[in-house]
């Protein structure tokens, strides 16, 4: 666990859903041409790198539009990015999206 793996395909989407099943797991949706994405982004990996226990992925809307379509017809939500996912057991535990992507707040919902 602790590393973040970029999702580019359905198949990986869905093993990565499954290790949901085994451990809390923060899933990012990001946008690569959007500024308030990239500072989402910072947010995130800044949380990364202090919480090995985790699985992390990441998920590059625009470059992968099939798989975040995907994501969002699983989990049953409205797309936004950036948007990060918690998941626990294939369920949305937790999610926001934009602006209130900061580290703290992930660490108060994991």
């Amino acid at each position: 666990m602790g590393q973040l793996k970029e999702l580019t395909t359905v198949e990986e989407w869905e093993q990565f859903l499954v290790g949901s099943n085994k451990t809390v797991s923060l899933l990012f949706k990001h946008s690569t041409q959007c500024p308030i994405s990239a500072e989402a982004y910072e947010e995130f990996q800044s949380f990364v790198k202090e919480n090995e226990q985790f699985q992390f992925g990441v998920v590059k809307v625009i470059e992968s539009r099939p798989i975040s379509n995907q994501i969002a017809e699983k989990l049953e939500v409205v797309h936004k990015s950036p948007q990060l996912f918690v998941l626990e057991d294939q369920k949305v535990k937790w999610t926001e999206s934009h602006w209130n992507i900061k580290k703290q707040s992930i660490q108060d919902h994991v």
